[in-house]
């Protein structure tokens, strides 16, 4: 990717139930990237969350509130993100939590890496890594090191993904990526969204790289993990990797 002039970028956040972490996160993020734009999908947050961003929206037009009826989930947030700033223009699009764990000071060098990237090579997605070189995790349990590390090594395995963190929710996309894929196709609701929008990049022939990030557990409000989202997570990878080898042996393609 080449863009002579600056990219105009969107963050994306989903929220529900953020009230506590919002304000302090957009702050962060105008700190870090003062001439990105920020959208926050809120899926009806009784906390009070969406009047916290609209009151910011009001007074900053970097800012944008996108209001939803009821908890939708992860996946179609960010798909109703996407089709917000693909119709408006936005040249990079990018995932980021609510809760405080993704740093923002390392998304420059994220955007620098699809940016700057070798047009050869194709860069299409740049994820905030945990997993990679000089990536780490701050105040988490062993037990939950671990099933994030087996979650991602099971995931390469079955899809043949060369990525260390495929689960990551810290991503800077290339619109024009996203724009070829068919989003209404995704029906992935929880945190394998992220391994479908891997999978889906790798399909169309783009590369990811991997930035280094430190990942810090949340300090405030409540984590939105559960074990039916880890469930469907391994159960659609199950399904996914072997549906896909049983393609190729019929000669059919990837997916």
């Amino acid at each position: 990717m080449s863009i002579e002039t600056a990219p105009r970028v969107l963050v994306i956040i989903p929220t529900y139930d953020e009230a506590e972490n919002i304000a302090p996160i957009t702050a962060g993020l105008q700190a870090a990237l003062p001439e990105a734009h920020l959208l926050v999908v809120d899926d009806g947050s009784p906390d009070g969350t969406g009047d916290i961003v609209e009151a910011i929206a009001a007074k900053d037009p970097r800012v944008h509130l996108l209001r939803r009826s009821g908890k939708g989930g992860l996946g179609t947030a960010y798909v109703a993100g996407f089709r917000w700033g693909l119709e408006r223009g936005y040249d990079l699009l990018v995932e980021m939590d609510a809760d405080g764990s993704h740093p923002a000071d390392r998304l420059p060098a994220m955007i620098d890496a699809v940016v700057s990237a070798d047009p050869r090579d194709d860069v299409m997605l740049a994820i905030g890594s945990r997993w990679t070189a000089g990536g780490a995790v701050v105040d988490w349990p062993r037990s939950r090191e671990v099933l994030s590390r087996g979650g991602n090594a099971y995931a390469r395995v079955m899809l043949g993904l060369d990525v260390r963190d495929v689960t990551a929710g810290f991503r800077v996309y290339r619109a024009d990526a996203i724009a070829r894929m068919d989003l209404g196709t995704i029906d992935s609701k929880g945190y394998c969204f992220q391994i479908d929008m891997t999978l889906r990049v790798h399909d169309l022939g783009g590369a990811v790289v991997e930035v280094p990030i430190t990942f810090r557990d949340r300090e405030h409000g409540v984590s939105k993990m559960s074990r039916g989202i880890v469930a469907e997570a391994m159960l659609r990878v199950t399904q996914w990797g072997l549906a896909r080898r049983a393609r190729r042996l019929l000669g059919r393609g990837p997916r």
